[in-house]
């Protein structure tokens, strides 16, 4: 009977509780709220991609961040990986690394349009990263090491 109950609660987290890590696709419309969002936290948005190797070095820094800050900071990971690339690069590459932060794809095909809404000075070229809270707002168009990233954090904390 022990055996049984088990075996049911797994089947409930397997079936009925929400993958948090589940892939949410976003044209810039949708994705626009999250660079603009009015409340008390440090929001750090980076855009990144599987295929930027700066990108895929600095992430475990946004994690670490993701951590150390959690009741104070909210970490977005705005992918930018082509729609090709979803199923036999993205997923898999997220799987691998269990990534903490929230996770999101961009999915506009309107560059052009899309890009000086984030920031006007934006190339387009990646990593960029954003930090704001209710009163400032940065924008980064660089890669970071943990040390240079966690000071400019903590400059929106204090």
């Amino acid at each position: 009977m022990k055996s049984f109950v088990y075996f049911v609660q797994l089947l409930f987290i397997l079936c009925c509780v929400p993958n948090e890590n589940e892939l949410k696709i976003y044209d810039f419309k949708r994705v626009q709220p999250f660079l603009q969002q009015k409340d008390e936290k440090v929001h750090v948005v980076n855009f990144w991609a599987t295929w930027c190797a700066p990108c895929v070095k600095e992430l475990p820094y946004f994690e670490k961040i993701q951590e150390k800050y959690i009741k104070d900071v909210e970490v977005i990971l705005i992918s930018l990986d082509f729609p090709s690339q979803y199923e036999n690069k993205l997923i898999p590459f997220l799987e691998k690394r269990q990534l903490k932060s929230k996770v999101i794809v961009l999915d506009d095909v309107d560059m052009n349009s899309w890009i000086p809404k984030v920031d006007s000075n934006w190339d387009g070229a990646i990593p960029v990263t954003l930090i704001y809270n209710s009163k400032n707002h940065q924008f980064y168009p660089q890669s970071f090491t943990y040390d240079e990233l966690a000071i400019e954090v903590e400059k929106f904390l204090n």
